[in-house]
């Protein structure tokens, strides 16, 4: 799908027009309407992009690829969608896996420094909406299994054993690379603000 293709506006009507339910959209894309899966993409390109963002470690080149594959993925598997879930979960699930594979492939397995196991145990000071900024930039600056663990927990709301079986580690792994990632954001946001 060109981005061109994207770019162009929907034709307008005078009448007013509801928006067609997620499923109906999938539907008429599984059966080759690739209208009804721009209209998926433009709906939902917003969310899965977030999310493999801050995976990415905010790196916007490869967020975008990225992103991208994770909608090529998509078109290709819409047959396997079966209903059982919104298919925002599905497609979002399905972005994630694919920002986990290409972590798996670049990141060996890391060691847990102690010293920041221990800064993790500390009290953490409020944290104000000005410093958002300075939080994504820690994020991103943080090893890629770390900084995985901490968005999908964190943020996007997983579970430690769902964490564990997408990134093949144990439970216990995933509560140490969690707790690693805070040491290190409280570390890196202590120092920018002390």
């Amino acid at each position: 799908m060109s981005s061109a293709c994207l770019a162009m506006p929907l034709p307008m009507t005078d009448a007013p027009r509801s928006e067609p339910e997620d499923g109906d959209l999938v539907r008429r894309a599984a059966a080759g309407n690739i209208g009804a899966f721009e209209q998926l993409y433009r709906r939902h390109c917003g969310r899965v992009h977030g999310a493999v963002w801050r995976l990415s470690g905010m790196n916007p080149a490869r967020a975008e690829e990225l992103t991208q594959e994770a909608f090529i993925r998509a078109w290709q598997k819409l047959d396997s969608f079966r209903f059982e879930s919104a298919f925002s979960t599905w497609l979002h699930r399905l972005a994630v896996n694919v920002a986990l594979m290409e972590l798996r492939k670049h990141d060996p397995e890391e060691a847990v420094d102690d010293s920041v196991l221990e800064a993790a145990s500390e009290p953490v000071r409020p944290f104000c909406a000005g410093e958002r900024a300075d939080l994504e930039r820690a994020i991103a600056s943080l090893p890629p299994r770390a900084r995985a663990v901490l968005v999908l927990h964190d943020i996007e709301g997983w579970k430690h054993e769902e964490i564990g079986n997408e990134l093949g580690m144990a439970v216990g792994s995933s509560k140490a690379q969690l707790h690693r990632a805070r040491g290190l954001l409280k570390r890196a946001l202590g120092e920018r603000h002390e």
